[in-house]
């Protein structure tokens, strides 16, 4: 079975699925509780490339990424804001051997196997 990575939050209901899916389909899974351990500035960047830029990963709802003007803040400025606050960071983001994406909804992440 293939060997992922996923960016999981254990208060996020969609993060807490594709974690089980993963697991149940016998995949071995590293957890990073990206909150507790933040991506660096380099890994934060490909995963945005990864999965279409910045905006494509920025969260925005249960955050205040709206009123910073960040959903009309170009990449550079996103990713800042990331680093600086991982709560802006959308997840689950579940890479694997065929790559990298946000698994929303969860069955998503099945493509990176």
């Amino acid at each position: 079975m293939a060997s992922v990575t996923i960016w999981h939050n254990p208060k996020c209901g969609t993060s807490r699925n594709t974690l089980a899916l993963l697991q149940e389909r016998g995949h071995a899974v590293t957890i990073v509780e990206y909150l507790k351990a933040p991506p660096d500035a380099a890994t934060l960047a490909r995963v945005a490339a990864a999965v279409g830029g910045a905006k494509a990963l920025l969260r925005t709802r249960g955050t205040d990424a709206e009123a910073r003007g960040l959903p009309d803040a170009d990449d550079a400025t996103i990713q800042a804001a990331m680093l600086a606050d991982p709560i802006l960071i959308n997840r689950p983001v579940v890479i694997g051997p065929k790559g990298i994406v946000l698994a929303r909804p969860p069955e998503k992440a099945l493509e990176t196997l």
